[in-house]
């Protein structure tokens, strides 16, 4: 069954469900008034450095939870997967589906047309320029949803480390209001993060696993990204979280048919 509701998943405390975030909004308060204290940030070496490690924290990250989610340890011992197949359709179907729809393009291009409209380098440059790079991404998506489903924060928690380093740097060159920046994250992430553990407590556990498998895929192509090996379309790929819940969709009809 796609939908069962299930009291042990359930989690009526809706503050549980935004932990990671309020982390991730006081890191960026935290780097803000650093940067308000140093004037000239940090050098620009160092914050590579720190981003490619924080980089291979996220892949090792996402290695892990694709293996957690894929690798099941028999009562005999051994060793056997699950779900590679959906994993792989998931993925190609969704990316298909992004590169479509060019929501990565259109993403930055709406990105790029706010900025010019601000202008400026005052209070609202800084908010709007701080915001765009908390907010937009598959980080903040994926990181929110982790969340709410698992109550994993690891990726919330990374992407603390990042935005409060860039916080720095940002709130140095563009003033305070990169500071303000952690209320719009406060409310984006935190509105995915509750709205995906409202439906912890009806979607059955088959569906959450398929859905978190997908994502720490995701996950592993952000850090790729962090490293700088490669450029992946992350934000194209983001409609792949939705392919495991329509497939176990038409598997429940399906079976209501039959």
């Amino acid at each position: 069954m796609l939908f069962s509701y299930n009291q042990t998943l359930h989690r009526k405390d809706k503050i549980y469900y935004m932990i990671g975030t309020l982390i991730n909004a006081g890191a960026i308060i935290a780097g803000s008034l650093v940067g308000l204290l140093l004037k000239k940030g940090i050098p620009q070496r160092i914050s590579d450095s720190v981003q490619v490690a924080l980089g291979l924290a996220v892949v090792v990250v996402g290695i892990s939870g694709v293996l957690q989610a894929m690798v099941t340890v028999g009562t005999d011992g051994k060793i056997s997967t699950e779900g590679t197949m959906l994993l792989i359709l998931s993925l190609a179907i969704g990316t298909v589906i992004g590169e479509a729809l060019k929501l990565e393009e259109r993403l930055t291009e709406a990105g790029l047309k706010l900025e010019k409209r601000i202008g400026g380098e005052g209070f609202s440059k800084g908010l709007i320029a701080a915001t765009m790079l908390y907010c937009v991404g598959a980080m903040a998506i994926v990181g929110s949803l982790n969340d709410g489903l698992l109550g994993d924060r690891t990726v919330l928690l990374i992407k603390s480390a990042l935005d409060g380093i860039s916080a720095v740097v940002l709130t140095a060159t563009l003033g305070i209001g990169v500071l303000f920046s952690f209320i719009p994250v406060l409310l984006y992430q935190g509105a995915i993060s509750i709205g995906a553990g409202a439906l912890t407590g009806f979607f059955t556990s088959e569906v959450i696993n398929s859905v978190c498998l997908v994502g720490f895929a995701l996950v592993l192509c952000i850090g790729i990204n962090l490293m700088k090996i490669g450029k992946i379309k992350t934000v194209s790929m983001l409609p792949s979280l939705l392919v495991p819940v329509v497939y176990n969709l038409l598997m429940m009809l399906k079976t209501l048919w039959l």
